[in-house]
Formats: structure tokens, C-alpha cells, sequence
């Protein structure tokens, strides 16, 4: 059998897309994990088997999805796919002599004993078979294109961020070599106190030797702590420039990137990159500092005596070798830990959002249980790690100590023969110490390296997405006259694979300066008609276009800053009541800033306030109620002054008597707009040019309030008891 190759899982939910590439891995294709995800349609909630078959099949395996017993895994072709615990997919890649060996992509490698597997692969106790999912790779498989091929990973980006400071890694590595300079003159200064100074009893020439050696520690402390300050200079510059341009990147990518991630795993990505930091103004400098030291003191040694030069040469290659051997254990160690410190925090933050609910449902012992599950699994990952740690550190350190003692006992010897004089023996026990610091150091360089790749593999994920508005395309910056948005023939499905389409083949007009209402019942794609318009997703078939011209030629600051728009999860920032009516703007229009509290009837809400407009609002500042929250969401998108408005459900929380207001200050607001308004009510949408009404996907009748009401049909049904008009 071949050997498997595991790989580690890098998100939450990219188990199926992993086991998938572990399986590509086996059978010669090394497959980029990025791509593999995007065939999978894995999002935030993961990825279905059905999921993990179709991407299979696209990259050129045929699979077959079964129920099987235990018996039967001994008659199929492995390596399979297994649906594990109900919510985790694993690879079986063995079988032998009653053990099941399995590669979990977040766990690694384990052999399972009969019982072990069972309970974690039938879904239930009194069940005898398990879902498996088999692969056999065809001839397309081998015929892949190798742009799909896992590309290497350059730290060429990374080293750039640096280039603005070259003036000042001259500085530091001038520093380099001046502590060079200054540390290889000290041994030099205790052989002659010793072999001078002592032997012909000259206590000024052992005051001139100490004098000396003072001078020579000030001028190093002098040293280090100007290299000191330059590094953090530098490193600091550094760490704001790398997570500016990852916050810069994470804005420029659509909406559909955060359909496929947790809040966890991206708040661990940001966290990666101050390991890179770290690595690159710390370890890299400190290191290559120490290996000047070691090749400079090195030869020394080589001159003062070639025995103990080859011991020494010995003991550091045997000291490497040991570190190495444990780099990949520790490799896996560091990707279990991040999914589950990405799991710890989407977590913490579901926590603290949901504490209501939690509170309301008597749950708090059930939600504080599952933390501190992932705490004890987070406790765990830590024992090992510091385990390992521990076995790498008392093998370094017995070699390390084994080199010295015999290198004291060849100094010694040769003293007592007479090829070395104690001044010698002193200064070789100095340049031993020199030398055996940078070995040290290289432990944690060595391990620093593979955290700051880890982390740099993960956040290359961020910056191969693509921009959600890339500069190269020719983007259009201006609206075209005709302003009526027409959908043709439009059909979309949610990321998820098995997904129904949500809208299917729909054809819908908006006409320029009317009020367009869309009603139905829940799920039947309402919200999803806006979340298009809007481009937080692009349709799976049809075109959606502006006066004759593609949507999606339009720049999207372009087609946006034209909207105003309210959605259901519309968000509250934790600011004054002005920047959260004003978002954008540095400096808001005071003007604009009236108008949209007139329009959204928050006069009175605003003199309640002790700051006025200067309150401060959301997690920092007052609590608000559902019903201001819309408000404020209204006179967000009123004060943009847009020419298309769009609501999504804008006036459900409120009250009957502010809903009236604001409709009627709406109408006013809206003339000469483009608006599409999303509501259930029939005192929001009765006013509105066009009603459009959506059944399961499809346009089901348009028209008036009235002409719909006379028809007795769908709409009708929606609203007869708002109506009030019985059977």
C-alpha cells in the first residue's frame, strides 16, 4: 500500500474538503485545498456529503455514496470518505488485523479498535452501518490541468514590507558587527590575564585587561540596546503595515467569502500574522546575530585546537538532527490547536450575542458545559504541545551538556600534556559558551520559522481570494440614464450543495422613479431579490441589468453609493447617533443629517438623549430598542440621498402610529426614487406603483393593491386578514 499522507484541516468546517485532498494526495495529485473548498461549496456551516461528491466528481473520480457494516469495509476500495459522529468527515485508509486506521483532518492519524470505530462511525448505538462515501479516480483525474496544482508559498510578499527600511537594517547590521567585533576580542583579553597576568604576577596589567573588559561590556550593552530600539521601530511599523493591508484585503472581498467562514476563523487569521511579525523583527535578526557569533567563534575554536572543534561539530549536528525530528509532530500539534481556538472563539462570540436567548431558555449550564468542553480540549492540545516541547528540550540539552563535558575533559587533557596553556583552556571554555548560545537559539528560530509559515500558508488564503472589485477590469463609474432595473430570467441557489434554488428563472422590472413592493411568504426569496440587486452574490443563470446595461459592468462603490438600503441584520455601530446616520462621512452634512431624522421620526428619540446626536450608541455606549434601531437604519439610508432605495422588512418593529409617520414622510421622500421595499405589512406596500408577488421561487401575479385584491389569488390570501374582508 502506498503511504497516506495526512494533511491538516485549516477552518472549522473544512473537514470534507481536506479528506478530500488527502485522497488526491494518495493517488498522485496534490491538490490545492483553496480550490477543493470552492468545489465542495463549503460554508460557515460546512459541507454536506453530497457536497464532497460532487467536487470529487469534478475533479475527475467516480464516487458512490453507501450504507455499510463493518464487515463490508474489508470488500471495498480504500481509501473512502466516512460521515464521523453525525457532523465530521474522515478518511478510512487501512484496515488490518482488526484495527481501522483512520485520517481525521483534525485530530491526524489514529488506529481505532472495532468498538471504537463503531461508536464513532453508526450514527446510532442500535444501528449496524455507517455512510460511506467510495472514490475511484478515473483517467480525467490524471488529466488534470496543473494550474490546479498546489502552488508554492513566497516570502517575497512578506520581505517586502521591510524594503522601506533599509537604512535602518544597515544600521543594525553595522551593530551586528560591531558586538561581533567587541565579543571576539574577549576571549583574547582572559587568556592573556591568565597567561600574562597571573603568571608574572603584573596586577597593573590585570587592571589595564579589567579596565579593558569594562569599556568592552559598556560598549555592548550600548550596542544591544540600540539594536533594541531599532527593532522595535521597526517591528512595530511593520506589524500596522501587514494588518492594515489584511484588514485592507478582507473589505475588498465579496460576501460570499464570509458565507464559507467562521467569526473564529477569521479572528485567527488576523492573529497569525503578528506571529510572521514576530519571526521576521525578532527571531530572523537575534538568529542571524547568533550565526555570525557561531561561524566567527567557530573558526577561532577550529584554531586554538581541531579535536575540539570536531566534538563540536559533531554535537551540533547531532542537536539539529534531534530538533528536526520533532517539526512535523509540532506542525500538527499547531493547526489542532487553531481549529480549536477558531471553534474557542466563534464560540465566545455566539456567547456574548446571544446571552438573551440563552438566559430566556434556562440554557446557561448547557452553553457553559460546551465551553468548557473546548477548554478542555484546548488544555489538552497544550499538554501535548508542551510534552513535546519537553522531549525536544531535555534531548537538545543532554546533547548540548554531553558536548561540553567532553570538550572540558579534552581542554583539561591537553593542558596537563602541555598543548594548551590554562590561559587557552579559559578561553576555550568562553568561546564554548559563545558558541553554544546561537545552537540554543536556533531551537527557537527553527520553531519560529514553522509557526510564521503555518501562519503564512493561512493567511494566504485571504490574499488569493479575489477582490470583490478588482482594479484591472474596466469597471463603468457612472449610472446610465435609464435607470429601471430589469431581472431576466434569473435563477440562484444559496453555497451549499443539494440546495434548491431559492429563485428560479424569474423575470422582474423596477421601473425608474416608482415604488416597486415585494411580498410572499417567508423563504419564498424576497430578501434574496434585494441581496442580488445589491450584489452580495451573483445569480447562478440570468442577467440583471440598469437601463439596458449589465449590472455587473458597474463598479461596486459605484452602484452601492447610488443605494440606500435597509436590511433585517442591519447593523448599529458602536458610535454616536450622528456617525451611525452619517457612515461614511468624516464630516457629516448637518442639513442631511436633519432631513434623514425628520424622514426616519427621530426627533423625540434624539431630545430624550443627555449628548443629543452626540450620544454614544450600540455595545458602547446606550442601549436601543428594535423599533429605534429600524429608525436609525431609515435615516441611514435616507441621508445618503440615493437614487434607489431598498428595504427589507424596514418598518416591522416598529409601532402602528411611528410606522404611519415615516410611510407618510417616505412618500414624499421617495418621489422621483427608484424604490423596492420587501414587507409583509399591508400598510407598507398598499401605496406602491407595483406589488410583485413571490411563491417558492417564482413570480406568482404583479400588480396594484387593488387590481390584486379584486382577484382573490395569492395575494389576496397573504393579506385577507389584514384586509379584513372574511372569505
Amino acid at each position: 500500500m502506498l503511504h497516506f499522507r495526512h494533511y491538516q484541516q485549516q477552518d472549522e468546517m473544512d473537514c470534507g474538503a481536506t479528506s478530500l485532498r488527502m485522497i488526491c494526495k494518495y493517488y498522485g495529485r496534490n491538490m490545492d485545498i483553496y480550490r477543493l473548498r470552492q468545489l465542495c461549496q463549503t460554508t460557515n456551516r460546512g459541507v454536506n456529503l453530497l457536497g464532497v461528491s460532487e467536487a470529487a466528481e469534478k475533479v475527475g473520480f467516480r464516487t458512490q455514496g453507501v450504507k455499510l457494516t463493518l464487515d463490508q469495509l474489508s470488500e471495498i476500495p480504500l481509501p473512502c470518505v466516512l460521515h464521523w459522529r453525525q457532523n465530521h468527515f474522515v478518511v478510512l485508509y487501512k484496515v488490518s488485523k482488526g484495527y481501522y486506521h483512520i485520517a481525521d483532518p483534525a485530530t491526524g492519524k489514529r488506529r481505532l479498535t472495532a468498538k471504537e470505530f463503531k461508536n464513532n462511525w453508526f450514527a446510532h448505538s442500535e444501528l449496524h452501518n455507517g455512510i460511506s462515501l467510495l472514490l475511484t479516480p478515473t483517467p480525467q483525474f490524471y488529466d488534470l490541468d496543473e494550474k490546479e496544482e498546489n502552488k508554492e508559498l513566497q516570502w517575497g510578499a512578506v520581505f517586502q514590507y521591510f524594503s522601506a527600511y533599509r537604512k535602518l537594517f544597515v544600521q543594525l547590521v553595522l551593530g551586528l558587527m560591531a558586538g561581533t567585533i567587541l565579543q571576539l576580542i574577549a576571549p583574547y583579553l582572559t587568556q592573556s590575564v591568565v597567561d600574562i597576568g597571573i603568571n608574572t604576577r603584573n596586577i597593573n596589567f590585570i587592571h589595564l585587561i579589567l579596565i579593558a573588559q569594562l569599556s568592552l561590556f559598556i560598549g555592548q550593552v550600548g550596542v544591544d540596546f540600540i539594536r533594541s530600539w531599532i527593532l522595535l521601530h521597526i517591528s512595530t511599523r511593520v506589524n500596522i503595515s501587514v494588518l492594515t493591508d489584511l484588514l485592507i484585503k478582507l473589505m475588498k472581498l465579496p460576501m460570499k467569502f464570509f458565507e464559507t467562514k467562521t467569526t473564529g476563523d477569521i479572528m485567527q487569521r488576523m492573529a497569525d500574522q503578528q506571529r510572521i511579525e514576530a519571526f521576521l523583527t525578532g527571531s530572523t535578526l537575534s538568529t542571524l546575530f547568533s550565526m555570525v557569533n557561531l561561524v566567527v567563534f567557530g573558526f577561532i575554536l577550529a584554531f586554538y585546537n581541531a579535536g575540539i572543534f570536531f566534538i563540536f561539530l559533531v554535537g551540533t549536528i547531532l542537536y539539529t538532527g534531534w530538533i528536526l525530528m520533532f517539526l512535523k509532530r509540532r506542525g500538527e500539534l499547531d493547526q489542532r490547536r487553531f481549529t480549536v481556538s477558531s471553534e474557542n472563539q466563534t464560540h465566545i462570540v455566539e456567547l456574548v450575542h446571544s446571552i438573551q436567548e440563552i438566559k430566556l431558555n434556562n440554557s446557561e449550564r448547557q452553553k457553559r458545559w460546551l465551553w468548557e468542553g473546548i477548554q478542555a480540549r484546548l488544555f489538552r492540545f497544550k499538554v501535548k504541545s508542551l510534552a513535546l516541547a519537553q522531549y525536544q528540550q531535555a534531548g537538545s540539552m543532554a546533547i548540548n551538556q554531553l558536548k561540553n563535558i567532553v570538550i572540558t575533559f579534552l581542554s583539561a587533557k591537553a593542558v596537563i600534556d602541555g598543548d594548551l596553556t590554562l590561559g587557552g583552556m579559559v578561553a576555550i571554555q568562553y568561546i564554548v559558551g559563545m558558541v553554544s548560545s546561537p545552537i540554543e537559539q536556533l531551537l527557537g528560530f527553527i520553531q519560529s520559522y514553522q509557526d510564521a509559515k503555518i501562519s503564512l500558508e493561512r493567511i494566504n488564503e485571504i490574499y488569493r481570494e479575489e477582490d470583490e472589485e478588482p482594479v484591472e477590469n474596466d469597471w463603468l463609474r457612472e449610472l446610465p440614464g435609464n435607470k429601471d432595473i430589469t431581472l431576466n430570467a434569473i435563477t440562484f441557489r444559496y453555497p451549499g450543495a443539494g440546495n434548491e434554488p431559492v429563485l428560479n428563472n424569474v423575470d422582474m422590472m423596477f421601473p425608474e422613479g416608482k415604488t416597486t413592493a415585494i411580498v410572499g411568504m417567508s423563504g419564498s426569496g424576497k430578501s434574496t431579490v434585494l441581496k442580488l440587486i445589491l450584489r452580495f452574490f451573483e445569480p447562478e443563470s440570468g442577467i440583471i441589468d440598469i437601463g439596458g446595461t449589465n449590472l455587473y459592468n458597474i463598479g461596486f462603490s459605484t452602484w452601492r453609493g447610488s443605494c440606500g438600503v435597509v436590511m433585517q441584520d442591519g447593523f448599529i455601530f458602536a458610535d454616536t447617533i450622528e456617525n451611525n446616520i452619517a457612515v461614511g462621512d468624516e464630516y457629516p452634512d448637518r442639513e442631511k443629517v436633519e432631513r434623514a431624522i425628520r424622514v426616519a421620526n427621530l426627533d423625540d428619540f434624539i431630545r430624550e438623549q443627555p449628548f443629543g446626536l452626540k450620544t454614544k450608541i450600540g455595545t458602547a455606549g446606550k442601549g436601543i430598542s428594535q423599533g429605534q434601531r429600524q429608525r436609525l437604519l431609515i435615516a441611514r439610508a435616507v441621508y445618503k440621498d440615493p437614487h434607489y432605495i431598498l428595504f427589507d422588512e424596514a418598518t416591522n418593529a416598529l409601532d402602528a402610529n411611528n410606522e404611519r409617520v415615516i410611510i407618510d414622510n417616505l412618500r414624499s421622500f421617495l418621489k422621483g426614487r427608484t424604490a423596492i421595499i420587501v414587507a409583509h405589512r399591508l400598510s407598507t406596500v398598499s401605496h406602491a406603483d407595483n406589488i410583485v408577488v413571490l411563491d417558492k421561487g417564482r413570480v406568482a401575479e404583479q400588480g396594484t393593491h387593488l387590481e390584486l385584491a379584486e382577484r382573490r389569488g395569492e395575494y389576496f390570501r397573504l393579506v385577507k386578514n389584514q384586509l379584513e374582508l372574511g372569505n
